[in-house]
């Protein structure tokens, strides 16, 4: 958890200027863009030029067919829908998928504010923080975002979660560099030293946290309010694409009847990527 929390302590001082130049930046040099052929209608997409490792990865595997005759084998309403699974091609109704993958991994290319879980965002999947400290991503899954539209309330409360979870953050650490003379003092049982110290702790956390208050970014903001996306992924998955066209395609199959393991109880197949340029 600590990666994520001081990544959004710098994002917090981003302004919406920053952050309106970031993408200008990014949308004035010619993207890569993917057509995909679904058994439901097409869907287009770019690829971003400042996730390369993930661009060139993703640009390979289409070229190779890869993703050919694969199917969507994850979808959730209001949240996303993810493919990439080379298992896929030939699963059985019912039959759980979501591990199999080209037998490496990618390394992190999270870029927070640039890149955000908004909808239409396309982001790697990944193995849990427990077992995959750095985020590494797999090496073919990826999720379409499809989310939700926030209103300002849920917002503002998602922003004082993230600012709470900053300073328990920070209390948690100042609290281990002080470990040893807390040990020191319960040994002599000096209650009022140890009550001091517990103090003097609490009031440094509150104090740096308020000095790295997170708040979303204008752009950001903007696109929650309106457009919708996923922001508690923000920061923990890599996004290096949008769709820009055929969005209703993956709004449609995303909302279909499931299973218990939210695969689509009638299969929703990739029949072709291809790269357009």
């Amino acid at each position: 958890m600590i990666p994520v929390i001081l990544s959004w302590i710098g994002a917090a001082a981003a302004t919406s200027s920053n952050c309106s130049m970031t993408h200008s930046a990014q949308t004035s040099e010619k993207q890569t863009t993917v057509k995909m052929t679904t058994n439901l209608g097409d869907i287009t997409m770019v690829l971003y030029n400042d996730t390369p490792l993930h661009r060139d990865n993703f640009i390979k595997l289409v070229n190779e067919g890869y993703y050919d005759g694969q199917l969507f084998h994850r979808v959730i309403p209001q949240f996303m829908a993810q493919a990439g699974d080379p298992l896929s091609r030939i699963a059985e109704p019912g039959q759980l998928l979501g591990e199999g993958d080209p037998g490496y991994t990618i390394p992190a290319e999270i870029s927070y504010p640039a890149h955000f879980h908004k909808r239409g965002a396309i982001a790697a999947a990944r193995t849990a923080d427990e077992i995959n400290p750095e985020r590494r991503s797999s090496g073919s899954q990826f999720y379409i975002v499809t989310g939700k539209v926030y209103n300002e309330q849920q917002l503002r409360a998602r922003e004082r979660q993230i600012n709470r979870e900053i300073e328990q953050q920070i209390a948690d650490s100042l609290a281990q560099q002080s470990r040893e003379a807390l040990m020191q003092l319960r040994r002599a049982r000096d209650f009022k030293g140890i009550n001091a110290l517990q103090d003097e702790i609490i009031a440094k956390a509150e104090a740096e946290a308020k000095a790295h208050q997170f708040a979303f970014p204008a752009e950001v903001r903007e696109a929650y309010t309106t457009i919708g996306g996923v922001p508690h992924l923000d920061g923990e998955y890599t996004v290096f694409g949008e769709v820009t066209e055929g969005m209703e395609i993956v709004e449609q199959f995303s909302q279909a009847e499931r299973d218990r393991y939210d695969r689509p109880v009638e299969d929703v197949r990739i029949i072709k990527m291809t790269v357009v340029e």
